[in-house]
């Protein structure tokens, strides 16, 4: 194995550190001073090998180790290392170790690629702080909307005054972007976040694509009254709204089965939230996601036909917004079959899977090809303090990461 696998397993342990809950959570959120203190490490570790490394101005951690075309289109990798609110330690993380060791490697060997490598920690890829994420890949990418650095997290902060404070010039995006063409590919290895590899005893995994996520946003508007004297005909409940909705999207995504359709809502605000009153207004996030679009945009289209039916039933009155909504991808197949080679000189069998969980390789998809690794994920579980990936698989993962990129680029 060429990557070090002692020092790898010390950049985890040092990450798990900063925004730890109780013994093995996490919770570092975007543009925050705990993302700092972890980029202020994990910038240490690639200027000791001699990358060089900045923080742009959307608050994407950049090293850049030189090729000997600095024209040439590089080559990309790397994730986030922003967290869950109530995340494990490997979820994006893993992605941008995994990579700070295998480019570190590359540079300690005296190795000078023939185009140059750019690792990356992306900002805000969760999303959960400000409702938006990916971004810090859409940013490089010039694809942010209107309004954005005006939403706001939970304590009224805004996403401008965030970046402001986390020492971003949001002047400089412009300068900031990506050209064209100046990205030849990316990759990405990250945890399967399913159980997969974990019940087939396969430490690695080649991703065959990503799923599109839709994400939305509903508002549902009723009455408030006492709910000792309203009587139940004459009531706009929005909570008994809220609760069709719930039912229909899971309906909606189950009726697919087995194909990987996945339906959720995943946050509910009932105002004025009194156990005297009837609610008068929900907020609520639903989202589908889907490999195969035409299925998806028939779940969408499901849901609002539910959703006008639900809320004329109940006297209720509405506001549908999309938050996010980002096509289904496939990786190339010529990093498919790179990525593929690297494990075959490692004896491992490798099957393909499809990522259900979006990643900041999907919105890399619109700019360049790109290819993922998966590496096993204990009982498939993340987004949750029992996330768990062993040092070795992830040793496994970043040799493969390695091997990959010096067979692009080497």
């Amino acid at each position: 194995m060429n990557i070090n696998a002692a020092r790898l397993q010390h950049f985890f342990e040092v990450s798990s550190e900063l925004g730890k809950i109780g013994e093995t959570g996490m919770c570092r959120p975007a543009h925050s001073n705990l993302e700092k203190k972890m980029f202020e490490h994990a910038r240490g570790w690639m200027e000791l090998a001699g990358l060089t490394v900045r923080i742009d101005s959307f608050g994407n951690l950049i090293g850049r180790l030189m090729g000997k075309n600095p024209d040439a289109p590089i080559l990309m990798t790397g994730s986030h290392l922003d967290t869950q609110p109530y995340g494990g330690r490997f979820d994006g993380i893993a992605g941008v170790l995994c990579a700070i060791e295998a480019v570190c490697t590359i540079a300690e060997k005296g190795i000078v690629p023939e185009a140059s490598i750019d690792v990356i920690a992306f900002a805000d890829e969760e999303s959960w702080r400000f409702n938006k994420g990916l971004f810090g890949s859409r940013g490089i990418l010039g694809k942010l909307e209107e309004g954005e650095l005006q939403r706001t997290d939970k304590d009224g902060i805004t996403r401008e005054q965030a970046l402001i404070d986390f020492g971003c010039d949001i002047t400089k995006f412009k300068e900031d972007e990506y050209a064209p063409g100046s990205i030849r590919c990316f990759i990405e290895l990250h945890i399967e976040q399913g159980p997969i590899l974990d019940k087939t005893n396969k430490p690695i995994g080649i991703v065959s694509g990503i799923a599109g996520p839709l994400l939305l946003s509903l508002k549902l508007k009723g009455m408030a009254g006492h709910a000792g004297s309203v009587p139940m005909p004459l009531r706009k409940d929005a909570l008994l709204g809220a609760a069709k909705v719930v039912i229909a999207v899971n309906e909606i995504a189950s009726q697919f089965t087995p194909a990987p359709t996945v339906g959720t809502v995943g946050t509910l605000n009932v105002f004025p939230s009194s156990r005297n009153i009837i609610p008068e207004a929900v907020s609520m996030t639903m989202e589908f996601r889907d490999i195969d679009m035409v299925r998806r945009k028939n779940c969408e289209q499901q849901l609002k036909n539910a959703i006008d039916e639900i809320t004329q039933t109940h006297g209720l009155s509405y506001e549908l917004t999309v938050d996010t909504d980002i096509k289904s991808s496939y990786c190339a197949g010529w990093i498919k079959d790179t990525i593929r080679a690297s494990c075959e000189e490692l004896d491992l069998d490798a099957p393909e899977l499809v990522s259900g969980p979006f990643h900041d390789a999907l919105v890399m998809s619109e700019a360049c090809d790109f290819g993922m690794i998966f590496v096993r994920c204990k009982d498939g579980i993340s987004h949750n303090p029992l996330e768990y990936a062993s040092y070795e698989d992830l040793a496994l993962g970043s040799e493969v990461l390695y091997q990959t990129i010096l067979k692009i680029v080497g």
